[in-house]
C-alpha cells in the first residue's frame, strides 16, 4: 500500500515530466493564404438579429406530432412487455436451475 507522501511525490514527478515536453510548432502550420487573410467584416448584432426569420410554431400541429409520437412510444412499450422466453423455453430454464 502506498504511502500519502509517495503518491504525491509520484503525482509531482508526473507533472515535471509533462512539463518538460517540446511546444509544438503551431505556426508552421498555418497555411500562408490563411495567414494573410483580411480580417471578417464586423457587423453591427442588431443588423444579424433583424435579418432571421422568426420561428412560427402551429400549437395544433405540434399538439398533433407530440400525440402521433405518444401513441407510437406506447405501442413499442406495450410490444416490449410481451414475454421473451416461449413456454417450453422458460420450463427448460427451469430444469437446469433444478
Amino acid at each position: 500500500m502506498m504511502h500519502p507522501r509517495s503518491s504525491y511525490i509520484c503525482a509531482l514527478a508526473l507533472l515535471l515530466a509533462a512539463g518538460c515536453t517540446p511546444f509544438p510548432q503551431l505556426d508552421d502550420s498555418i497555411r500562408p493564404e490563411v495567414r494573410n487573410a483580411d480580417y471578417a467584416t464586423l457587423v453591427p448584432l442588431s443588423t444579424l438579429q433583424t435579418s432571421t426569420d422568426p420561428i412560427r410554431v402551429d400549437p395544433a400541429e405540434t399538439q398533433a406530432q407530440l400525440n402521433s409520437r405518444l401513441a407510437g412510444l406506447r405501442a413499442r412499450a406495450d410490444r416490449l412487455r410481451g414475454t421473451v422466453l416461449t413456454g417450453r423455453e422458460k420450463q427448460r430454464l427451469q430444469e437446469g436451475l433444478q
